[in-house]
């Protein structure tokens, strides 16, 4: 019996790293995107992916991630984490993309295998310059439309991580609120992660059993409704519960 290497070729891959880096507007949670767009031999593009790079031979795949959010967004500590590969000889089923990416790198590119990275951040803190060089913008969930490559399925995969890394480690959520927030605030950041409402007394009282989560004599100010009574992470409480 003839052994299978000698009758299939070995793929020609490229490797990449794409981000999923994910904000909250006190009311929903956004994903960062890249436009792209113009008229190339043909190809009209006006859509968008996700942050991402062919690797560089000298750099890992951390490195490559960091690399791409800095020139990004000028972020230089993101808290990246790594939570899949995608390797389907599909990603690259669609010649436009694949045009594309030829045009951008100068490369023959057969098929891709993507590392994808998750990062939740302040939108006010990656908000940059920079953005607008790179035609980037804040985009909400619900309005994501059809992404270039396999970028929908990408970000699909990152909120499934998201809410299963969120089970064991919820401070990963408080990266996304300000300093100081409501308890409507992380009310409704849980209710957009965990995609289900919650009981607001309920939330309160959990709220309440949380050591880490300490209420200040601060309240909203110059709001129509009944001002809001604010909070703050502790980090040093967080880490000394979870020992």
């Amino acid at each position: 019996m003839q052994n299978m290497q000698d009758e299939t070729p070995l793929a020609n891959n490229h490797i990449s790293v794409d981000c999923v880096v994910i904000g909250f507007d006190k009311e929903r949670l956004r994903v960062l995107l890249v436009k792209r767009t113009g008229e190339e031999a043909g190809d009209i593009y006006n859509d968008m992916k996700l942050p991402g790079s062919l690797i560089y031979e000298d750099e890992d795949l951390d490195e490559a991630a960091q690399r791409v959010l800095f020139e990004l967004t000028g972020i230089k500590s993101v808290n990246l984490l790594q939570f899949k590969a995608f390797g389907s000889k599909n990603r690259t089923s669609n010649p436009k993309d694949v045009r594309w990416l030829e045009r951008a790198t100068k490369l023959k590119v057969e098929r891709i295998v993507t590392v994808a990275y998750m990062a939740m951040v302040k939108i006010d803190r990656a908000l940059s310059k920079s953005l607008e060089d790179y035609q980037a913008c804040w985009i909400a969930l619900e309005d994501v439309k059809t992404l270039a490559f396999d970028h929908n399925l990408i970000i699909k995969e990152a909120l499934v991580y998201i809410r299963q890394f969120v089970e064991f480690n919820p401070s990963i959520l408080f990266d996304l609120l300000p300093r100081k927030f409501t308890a409507a605030q992380l009310r409704i950041l849980y209710e957009l992660v965990y995609d289900k409402a919650m009981d607001v007394r309920n939330f309160h009282k959990k709220i309440a059993m949380m050591e880490y989560i300490i209420p200040l004599e601060e309240r909203q100010k110059g709001v129509a409704h009944r001002a809001a009574r604010y909070y703050k992470f502790d980090k040093k409480a967080y880490n000394k519960i979870r020992r």
